[in-house]
C-alpha cells in the first residue's frame, strides 16, 4: 500500500510541475493508458507463467 501512495504522490507532484510550466501532461489518454498498463501487467504475468510451466 505504501508503494501505491508514494506513486500517487509522485504523480501528483509531476502533474503540478508540468501544469505550472505549461507543458502537456506526460500521460496517455485515460482509457488507453489504463488499457496499456493492464496489458503490460498481463504480459508480465504471462511471461512468468510460461517460464514456470515450460522451462522449470
Amino acid at each position: 500500500m505504501t508503494e501505491v501512495l508514494l506513486a500517487l504522490f509522485a504523480g501528483a507532484i509531476v502533474g503540478i510541475l508540468f501544469s505550472l510550466i505549461k507543458l502537456p501532461l506526460p500521460a496517455p489518454p485515460v482509457l488507453s493508458g489504463i488499457a496499456g498498463i493492464f496489458g503490460i501487467y498481463l504480459g508480465g504475468m504471462a511471461y512468468s507463467w510460461i517460464i514456470e510451466r515450460f522451462f522449470s
